[in-house]
């Protein structure tokens, strides 16, 4: 047997589908803004349903549109006229997936959402089809050469492509950013990754404020009680105006023997590094990591003058944060 045999036909299928994404790149024109607009004005739910493979790539869009913002599900073909078209109703969009447009198990669907006003959607191959007559935005996908001339393959990964990118177009269009994802994604390694400052950041009596005339002797207490290595400078009105490092007080003290009657504010660095409590927590480990510090003064564009937090190296570490 010739193995590499396989290895051509794998790559004629990847071509296959290669041809029909290019196809389709080529086919979207005003009717799918449409279906964007009215999947983003939903004030319901999205509702997605296929038969065979075209039923799981409704799953799948339905669980993308989900994840990114449109409460979405997937109805099952088989079960809609046994009760589950009770699960549509007028506010919904109805998206139906099928290539023919012409499967059985789609017609009383079709007519459901017909009879009742519910706005559908259909993502579909043939422009004769009962789907394509009765959708009120017609999403035409090129028809395309199947692998082994009748394995639904070319098509499906058609299908797939074009609900990805109503999702995306979606979430654009609603200006669903990172933070509103973070809120659908709370763990795993893609969690982590969306933490802010403010998830992580140490906060309350645990940051190590100190007055800018508080001296040096004094100072040094607090720096040991807190463990954090630093000293948030502040002024009588408690705004931010420098920072210590334990690294700072180990080169001064080796200069200066009397550097612990000295106030705080002749040993500080002025203008200390801060990040905004909204910020991606990966960000403020690259701005670490660039600056070469370990340390973060957190605050709030509201008042960047006020310190709210700090974030440490070593507690984003901890947070599989990288």
């Amino acid at each position: 047997m010739n193995k590499n045999k396989f290895i051509v036909l794998a790559k004629d299928v990847i071509n296959l589908e290669i041809k029909a994404l290019q196809k389709l790149r080529k086919s979207i024109n005003r009717s799918f803004n449409d279906a964007v607009v009215k999947i983003a004005n939903c004030q319901s739910k999205v509702i997605l349903c296929g038969v065979g493979k075209s039923g799981l790539i409704a799953s799948k869009i339905a669980a993308t549109l989900a994840s990114v913002g449109t409460p979405s599900f997937s109805l099952a073909a088989s079960e809609a006229s046994h009760g589950d078209l009770g699960m549509i109703s007028k506010k919904d969009v109805l998206i139906l997936i099928s290539y023919s447009g012409k499967t059985n198990e789609l017609k009383n669907i079709i007519q459901y959402a017909n009879r009742n006003k519910i706005y559908l959607i259909g993502i579909v191959s043939k422009q004769d089809s009962i789907l394509y007559k009765a959708s009120d935005t017609k999403l035409l996908i090129p028809q395309v050469v199947e692998a082994a001339g009748i394995v639904p393959t070319a098509s499906t990964t058609s299908q797939l492509a074009l609900g990805d990118a109503l999702a995306i177009a979606s979430m654009n269009y609603k200006k669903f950013g990172k933070l509103d994802f973070k809120k659908l994604h709370p763990s795993g390694s893609l969690g982590a990754q969306l933490k802010t400052v403010e998830d992580i950041m140490i906060k309350g009596k645990k940051i190590p404020f100190v007055n800018e005339n508080l001296r040096m002797s004094k100072a040094l207490k607090i720096l040991t009680e807190k463990k954090l290595g630093i000293l948030i400078v502040r002024n009588k009105e408690r705004e931010i105006s420098g920072i210590i490092t334990d690294g700072q007080i180990r080169r001064f003290s080796e200069k200066n023997l009397d550097f612990h009657l000295l106030p705080v504010k002749n040993i500080m660095t002025k203008k200390p590094i801060t990040i905004d409590r909204n910020e991606l927590a990966a960000k403020a480990l690259s701005l670490m990591n660039s600056k070469k510090i370990t340390s973060l003064i957190v605050n709030s564009k509201k008042k960047p003058k006020n310190a709210i937090g700090v974030v440490h190296v070593h507690t984003i570490l901890q947070s599989n944060i990288s």
